[in-house]
């Protein structure tokens, strides 16, 4: 496995850095702002008057987009069912330095439980259980399955809404293709959103070939632009 280090963002929050590839899990410019604005703002919001929705993220990695969620939708009638699919997932040493739950409280501050329940009830527990269903809220669960993204079985027409959250094109090209979309569209019902902080030509031609109707939309600080598609 490829080494891996804790390192700040400009935003305060902390992000995983793979110096060999000289890539980061989450946006230099600020973990957190890029996860709100990508996965909450441009895809989430869109479904918080449904009474249930599944969300699928390819990339679990951290956990911060699975606890934004979370947080999210915490007192809200909504129920949320989450599977996150990682390869590698993050180890007890490296994601007990993360420093969410603390910048998550300066960031949102209508978050209404403490950083100690933010680490402790919900960022730890989101780390344990792997293949399994864990409740976090009574209306939230999740699920993470450490497989391939290109070898997992997608299930049929199953997920309201797609968190793509792999690396950059520029170090693994093969899991921003028509081969993975496609598999991901058809896990995808009708009406389903795809968000993902990519802005990239062949990424946008890629999804429009499997059948997903495209647009660009402003990026998160750092980025000008970003895609959203919804399967019609």
């Amino acid at each position: 496995m490829l080494d891996r280090k804790i390192i700040q963002t400009e935003d305060g929050s902390a992000t995983i850095f793979i110096p060999e590839w000289n890539e980061s899990y989450h946006s230099k410019h600020g973990a957190i702002q890029e996860a709100y604005h990508v996965f909450i703002q441009n895809g989430l919001t869109d479904f918080m008057d449904k009474n249930e929705i599944s969300i699928l993220e390819i990339g679990f990695g951290t956990g911060l987009n699975a606890l934004i969620t979370a947080l999210e939708v915490l007192g809200k009638s909504i129920k949320v069912n989450y599977t996150g699919i990682e390869k590698y997932p993050v180890t007890e040493e490296e994601f007990s330095k993360l420093n969410y739950a603390k910048t998550l409280k300066e960031f949102n501050l209508n978050i209404p439980i403490s950083e100690t329940e933010i680490q402790k009830h919900y960022f730890d527990l989101m780390h344990a259980n792997w293949e399994e269903i864990v409740a976090i809220e009574p209306n939230f669960n999740l699920k993470k399955v450490q497989a391939d993204f290109l070898e997992f079985d997608f299930p049929t027409a199953e997920f309201d809404l797609v968190y793509f959250d792999a690396f950059g094109a520029r170090v693994q090209p093969n899991l921003w293709t028509e081969e993975l979309f496609e598999k991901i569209y058809h896990s995808m019902k009708n009406e389903a959103v795809f968000t993902t902080y990519s802005s990239k030509g062949s990424v946008r031609r890629a999804l429009q070939t499997v059948g997903l109707d495209v647009e660009k939309r402003p990026g998160p600080p750092g980025k000008r632009e970003m895609l959203v598609a919804r399967k019609k």
